[in-house]
């Protein structure tokens, strides 16, 4: 029973995420998260107390499973940190670029939408931004170690790459173009790669 249940409600935010990257949160409408899940509106409260608490569930599970895959990338010790951080920031190029298959790009679609909308959404995202942020910077730290990476403050250095490449992604989608994700790349290398190995 137990399965089950943890099954259903992982259906209704798997749905969720393929319509709210496509049409936004404030578009997707109960009745239509439902029709779609085709599950009764008695379950969607079982599992959620409001479209709110929902939106704030689907943000946790989202960055859940994204900081998953950032742990198996950035632990793979045959690489050097600067090979890590170079193979996540081109996956996210071809992502973006890819017009964001996948709820891949949830954190660039809801940003800016939710952030006067729901207090718990913002939060939600904030703290999963800094999730990431923390294993940027640890990368960083170790691509200093093995001295891949230029001697610099890891700290710093992942928030300002990261927040480079959400207002790139940003772009990504105002122009249709992924030009600024490419200079992102260029200027991600141009930071990250000491200067004898230029």
């Amino acid at each position: 029973m137990k399965i089950e249940t943890q099954s259903t409600r992982q259906h209704i935010l798997d749905i969720g995420y393929k319509l709210i990257v496509r049409k936004g949160f404030s578009s997707v409408g109960l009745s239509l998260l439902l029709q779609a899940a085709e599950v009764p509106k008695g379950s969607f409260y079982h599992y959620f107390k409001s479209k709110e608490q929902f939106g704030e569930a689907l943000i946790t599970d989202y960055f859940e499973k994204y900081q998953l895959d950032l742990d198996a990338l950035f632990n793979d010790s045959t690489l050097t940190g600067h090979q890590r951080l170079m193979q996540y920031w081109q996956q996210w190029l071809h992502v973006q670029a890819d017009g964001c298959v996948d709820q891949k790009c949830l954190v660039v679609k809801l940003s800016a939408e939710v952030a006067d909308l729901s207090e718990a959404m913002r939060v939600a995202l904030l703290k999963g931004s800094a999730g990431i942020i923390d294993r940027l910077t640890t990368c960083v730290q170790v691509g200093i170690n093995d001295s891949s990476i230029a001697d610099q403050d890891p700290q710093s250095t992942a928030e300002m790459l990261y927040h480079m490449w959400l207002g790139a992604s940003l772009m990504n989608k105002l122009g249709h173009s992924p030009a600024a994700l490419e200079r992102a790349l260029v200027t991600t290398k141009a930071i990250l790669t000491p200067k004898t190995a230029l």
